[in-house]
């Protein structure tokens, strides 16, 4: 079940970067040119219907690369055609040296990937004195941005019942909003949905330490609506 949406404001403030030194960059890429279809009709879009975290996909702004089916290098065999083509945002991921904070950037929105080592003391929702900083320059990303809506989710690893680690997947994300929400006056401009989704969507193996601790993490994400 998804909690009720939370609603605080939001204010301009001075810019501030929020990369912190030593974080290594990847480039991590996409355009998805063209699918060939096999023998057969044509195949269908493939439907993204994502109920889980994160903004829908944007639209492309510009239309894909329109390719001849009729081409002899494609080579498809007798009544097999092309599916339709597909053009995905280029993403570009940052994490700092020690892996405890992950920035995703695509031309619609920007995600800040929080481990919870760093954010929160042990099995708690207590923010950790490192906390204060970095959500308040996110904070400050987030008005430069002049967001109207932002996501806050919690989530865990697969130790413990689902029952635990959805409350303390929901705590932490809350008390996440609660910080970002000090640095964001209540006018009423901003949206937050807070949610917490426990072990779901884990983003590493749960079968080792280390995947474990990349799970546990809370995800603020919201859209860009200003140039780089």
């Amino acid at each position: 079940m998804r909690p009720a949406t939370a609603r605080r404001g939001a204010r301009t403030a001075a810019r501030r970067s929020v990369t912190p030194a030593g974080r290594h960059r990847a480039t991590v890429a996409a355009l998805a040119l063209l699918a060939a279809a096999a023998l057969g009709p044509a195949a269908p879009g493939v439907a993204t219907a994502d109920d889980g975290p994160g903004p829908a996909p944007s639209t492309a702004s510009s239309p894909p690369v329109q390719v001849d089916s009729h081409a002899a290098g494609l080579r498809l065999q007798p009544g097999a055609t092309l599916a339709a083509p597909e053009v995905l945002d280029i993403e570009t991921v940052e994490s700092d040296s020690a892996g405890d904070e992950r920035v995703s950037d695509t031309p619609a929105a920007v995600t800040f990937d929080l481990q919870s080592e760093v954010m929160f003391t042990k099995d708690s929702a207590t923010l950790s004195p490192d906390a204060d900083a970095r959500l308040r320059a996110i904070a400050d990303e987030i008005a430069q941005q002049h967001a109207t809506w932002v996501h806050v989710f919690g989530f865990t690893d697969d130790l413990g019942t689902h029952a635990h680690g959805v409350t303390l997947s929901k705590q932490r994300a809350e008390a996440v909003y609660t910080e970002l929400a000090r640095d964001l006056p209540d006018d009423g401009s901003i949206q937050f949905d807070v949610r917490g989704y426990a072990e779901q969507y884990p983003i590493a193996d749960n079968s080792t330490d280390a995947g474990r601790r990349q799970n546990r993490r809370v995800e603020i994400t919201f859209p860009k609506t200003t140039g780089d």
